[in-house]
């Protein structure tokens, strides 16, 4: 792609996400949402494979759904009460559509068919911008919505923190594992942005984090199933023995950071008096786990029949930044023991 248009495309994706953040009128945060749709799909069909034509496709038909949806609440809203703010957003139905129409955009569950296949046909570098930028937008609206319904909040996330750790056990594709992924992590997320909205946003910056480390990794190894994740010990075996580490993160294993957010959020539900709704998200979490370990055994322990030329690939230099893959990995390793301070922020 000319690099002329790519600056024009990327920066097109973060004037939508801007304008959805800075505005308090839904058409203008309608507006946001769909530049930011428009921006994003052709870079997933850049490469004109059958497989990206078919989940831009998949996509833009999503996330049209979703928008008119959204269209039509804040229109119905403005009808019964003659306002179009952000803040306004007072009665029952309207809120409800609105919410649905936030989780098909999110691709939380029951409503997360789109989001495995959509990535499965994507490259890596457009997946982790589907998995990460694309999220802010929907979540910071969904923050903004006064008067949410906790019972639906509460019900989509455990769903969602079911259908992420179940869906991703039988997977070999890692991009399908990261949709996975993606979806239990949002779940979790929307189980207490009802309640505490600084958690979820503190939930989201986590995963964002450790999203990105995973990624770039995979893009480094040129890692796209579970088999070519056993011959990656010879081409970078340092990441190899980090990887590990990220996975472990993401499953929100202790001492790792991805325990943070996890931990912060069970702490909340049982402060409200859920202690049902935290059991099973915490259940539903060695779900999800489970594949990450699998993924760690597949990387790790595992030694792929090889010939000597195949072995030999760590000792090339590769011509991929790698700052942003070893400070995000730090991050993501290490952040637990800062939890204090970044609560106190």
């Amino acid at each position: 792609m000319n690099p002329l248009v790519l600056s024009l495309l990327i920066l097109s994706l973060g004037l939508g996400t801007t304008l959805t953040f800075a505005s308090s009128h839904w058409l203008l945060a309608w507006m946001g949402l769909e530049i930011n749709t428009l921006a994003i799909i052709p870079l997933m069909a850049q490469h004109h494979h059958p497989r990206a034509v078919e989940a831009t496709t998949k996509y833009f038909l999503t996330q049209a759904t979703a928008a008119a949806l959204i269209l039509f609440a804040s229109m119905t809203n403005a009808w019964i009460t003659g306002q179009w703010g952000i803040q306004q957003m007072d009665q029952t139905i309207p809120t409800t559509m609105l919410t649905i129409a936030l989780m098909l955009k999110l691709g939380l569950a029951p409503a997360h068919f789109w989001l495995p296949e959509v990535l499965q046909g994507l490259d890596l570098t457009t997946g982790l911008i589907m998995s990460t930028w694309q999220k802010l937008a929907p979540l910071a609206l969904l923050v903004q919505i006064p008067n949410l319904n906790s019972n639906l909040l509460i019900f989509i996330g455990l769903i969602s923190t079911m259908v992420g750790g179940w869906g991703g056990l039988n997977q070999t594709q890692l991009r399908k594992v990261m949709a996975y992924s993606s979806i239990a992590h949002l779940g979790w997320m929307i189980l207490i942005v009802s309640f505490n909205p600084k958690l979820t946003l503190l939930a989201l910056s986590m995963y964002i984090l450790m999203t990105t480390s995973m990624f770039l990794t995979l893009k480094i190894n040129n890692s796209l199933d579970m088999n070519t994740l056993a011959t990656s010990w010879a081409k970078t075996p340092i990441l190899t023995a980090l990887t590990p580490l990220i996975l472990l993160s993401l499953g929100g294993l202790p001492p790792l950071s991805g325990f943070m957010p996890k931990w912060l959020i069970l702490q909340e539900l049982t402060k409200q008096e859920l202690p049902l709704t935290a059991t099973i998200a915490a259940l539903s979490a060695l779900l999800s786990l489970y594949f990450y370990l699998r993924l760690s055994y597949a990387m790790a322990l595992t030694t792929s029949p090889n010939t000597t030329i195949n072995t030999a690939p760590w000792r090339l230099k590769t011509n991929q930044n790698s700052i942003p893959l070893s400070t995000s990995i730090a991050l993501t390793a290490m952040l637990l023991p800062m939890t204090p301070t970044i609560l106190a922020i």
